[in-house]
């Protein structure tokens, strides 16, 4: 009984879209380490710099009523704190993956989107006269020739 567990969990295991499921996670979790990273150490300097050298990270809201001179003091004190910086930083890493994730569907979109089919064409050329006319016409109407059907 446990080998046809076994054997049943393999084969659910080893089919291709949990494969592609378990890839997918893997190389989302390092897309957000990486964003995670861009944002926290690229954009939100600059970001605090302007805003007069404000890091975000450090932003936080006391509820104990003692002063802390930074979250990690608050938080290595055991003092409840609402961490506000760390939730913008949050929502930016959101904004950018969430902004990536669209133009890469909106590039696959485009690929694998099938092309139109060609119309048909609405004139063919009277092997008489070489002038255009439509498909349908069995006779041209400029040189009046009676034309073979298509």
């Amino acid at each position: 009984m446990f080998n046809n567990v076994l054997k049943d969990f393999k084969a659910f295991a080893m089919r291709g879209n949990v494969l592609d499921l378990a890839v997918g996670i893997i190389i989302g979790a390092a897309f957000g380490k990486i964003i995670t990273s861009l944002v926290n150490d690229v954009i939100m300097p600059p970001i605090g710099l302007l805003l007069g050298k404000v890091d975000f990270r450090n932003l936080f809201v006391n509820l104990s009523g003692i002063s802390y001179g930074s979250r990690a003091e608050a938080q290595a004190a055991g003092a409840p704190t609402i961490n506000y910086g760390v939730f913008i930083n949050t929502v930016i890493d959101f904004i950018i993956v969430a902004f990536a994730i669209f133009m890469l569907v909106r590039v696959l979109n485009k690929i694998l989107q099938p092309k139109p089919a060609a119309a048909p064409p609405a004139t063919k050329v009277c092997a008489y006269c070489i002038s255009n006319i439509p498909v349908k016409a069995t006779r041209c109407p400029h040189c009046t020739s009676e034309l073979k059907a298509a």
